[in-house]
Formats: C-alpha cells, structure tokens, sequence
C-alpha cells in the first residue's frame, strides 16, 4: 500500500490507535476505524524491556492486516528494532517508527527501513530532548514525540509536548526538509487544537478515540482542527 505522506494543504492525518480497542473484539473496533475519515492505524508494538508493558506480537498484526484498509503505521517500543525490520515490512507495516533511545545505529536503521519501501519514522519520549535528531532529521520521514510515558494508553497529556513541537517545527522549516511531526499520548480535541496550532501534522487518538460515544464523529472533529 503505498503512503501519502506529504501534507500540504490537507487537514490534519489522524491515525487511531489500537491499543485502546477492545481485544477481544478487535476485528469490529478495526471496521470501524475503516469506516471513519482517519487516514493510518497507529500500532504500539511493546517488548517489556523498553517499557514496562508487552502489547501484540507479528501473528495478531499480520491479521489486523487482513482487515484493515488503512496504512499500518507500526510504533516499535523495542529494544534493538533492526533485528525485525524486514520482519515487519513482511506483515504489512507502511510506516515503521523507531525509538532514538532504542536504537543502536540509528542512520542504517533508517535507511534500511526505507529500503524496503516502508516510511521511516523516529519517536522521542517525553525526556529526549529535540536536538538529539539534530544531525539525522533529513533521513526522517516522520517524528513521533510522546505526549506522556511510553508503554501505557490513557495517561493524561504532558502539557510540555507544545514546546517540543514548536522547537521541532523551527529545525524542520530552519533545515528545509519535509519531515511530518506527529503526536501520540493525550490527544483530544482541546491538546489537538493546541498541538495543530503549534505545526502537528499527524494526531494518534487512543482511548478518546474508542471510548467515544460517536468515534465516527470523533475522527471526523480531529481532522478539522
């Protein structure tokens, strides 16, 4: 599947993420992702070493494959991510995010990500600060900073993320590159707005998203901050 990933003067790329389905009626909460207007399903794929949680494993995404009609966009909260690069190209990710953190060699990780014709992505936690990508942002396709501690959905919002996106943003208009930013942790429609207004471009709803009343709707609001 191959994925649009420039953003000029399009709304908001919201991708939804599973983690805060319901497991054991996943095929139903991925329908209704293919329903709504978000444009990516946000994976987390954890290995209890990196964070203190363990999520879903190759066979369960290779099935959230066969049924969703969105690009898999695959956020690796592993330790040493290059062992399973060509694993998951294999079972469908699009896009394949890694952690600064977690990486060894963290340009040849990249490039061999892009390689296989996936998106190469980098995510920072909230303690990273934005200048450890200062040498490597030309070789990122996507940023992905965490709006609260990795390993858990439906923690509240670290009101510190804004600042991060801004600084983010300067190096990516100071650099000339076209590097998307996105945001995962805490999103809804009020630190949306703030996080778009700051130069977001892609939103990861969790628990806001499939706890909704109406998550239809929900999606719908999100791509119109």
């Amino acid at each position: 599947m191959q994925v649009g990933i420039n953003k000029s003067n399009m709304s908001t790329i919201i991708s939804p993420s599973l983690l805060s389905a319901n497991f054991l009626n996943l095929s139903k909460d991925i329908k209704i992702v293919n329903r709504s207007e978000a444009d990516w399903l946000h994976i987390d794929v954890m290995d209890g070493v990196f964070v203190p949680n363990i999520s879903y494993g190759m066979p369960i995404i290779s099935q959230i494959k066969s049924v969703s009609t969105k690009p898999l966009d695959v956020h690796l909260m592993i330790v040493q991510p290059e062992r399973f690069i060509e694993t998951f190209h294999k079972i469908g990710a699009d896009i394949l995010t890694v952690h600064i953190e977690g990486a060894i060699n963290l340009h040849s990780t990249l490039q061999r990500i892009k390689s296989l014709g996936m998106k190469a992505g980098v995510a920072l936690t909230p303690h990273s600060p934005i200048n450890m990508l200062d040498d490597i942002l030309q070789d990122i396709d996507v940023v992905l900073i965490m709006g609260v501690d990795p390993g858990f959905g439906g923690q509240s919002f670290i009101p510190h993320t804004i600042e991060k996106v801004k600084k983010l943003k300067d190096m990516i208009l100071r650099k000339q590159v076209a590097t998307l930013i996105e945001v995962d942790g805490g999103v809804n429609f009020e630190t949306g707005k703030q996080l778009v207004e700051a130069g977001t471009d892609i939103l990861v709803t969790g628990s806001f998203f499939f706890n909704s009343p109406d998550p239809i709707t929900t999606i719908h609001k999100l791509k119109s901050l």
